[in-house]
């Protein structure tokens, strides 16, 4: 995937969040009004973010590019494809990133809420990642 390829744009290394993934990341943040945030978020192949948690706001992921999997904390993995939507509640252990052989692109949409915050916890073990097709 290249950046003309990608819907929303490539963006830049995720470098601000780097210690948060397994893997590269690229961050392009499209639209910031009234708290909520939208940034397109792209994994190269075996890349995915930490466990985190989102205290008190919520998160809606809309897939755009690639395969990759979501999944909540104590359940089975999903797989994602373009066009799948996530709707992440507050207070929910997970983790979303992309499948090892493909790249990965969803746009996150921060929902607001006051006093939200996220909690980055530790990164999925290559054991478990390692199960997933």
């Amino acid at each position: 995937m290249k950046e003309k390829e990608s819907l929303f744009g490539l963006g830049k290394p995720n470098d601000a969040f780097a210690q948060y993934f397994v893997g590269q990341s690229y961050l392009n943040p499209r639209a910031s009004n009234q708290g909520v945030g939208v940034a397109n978020v792209t994994f190269e192949p075996g890349c995915r973010n930490n466990w985190h948690i989102h205290h008190k706001g919520a998160q809606i992921l809309l897939v755009t590019d690639g395969r990759g999997y979501y999944q909540e904390w104590g359940k089975e993995a999903i797989e994602l494809h373009p066009g799948d939507v996530v709707n992440i509640p507050s207070e929910v252990k997970h983790w979303h990133g992309a499948a090892k052989d493909s790249w990965f692109a969803h746009v996150a949409i921060e929902v607001p809420a006051e006093g939200a915050s996220n909690e980055w916890c530790e990164p999925v073990s290559d054991e478990d990642y390692d199960k997933l097709k």
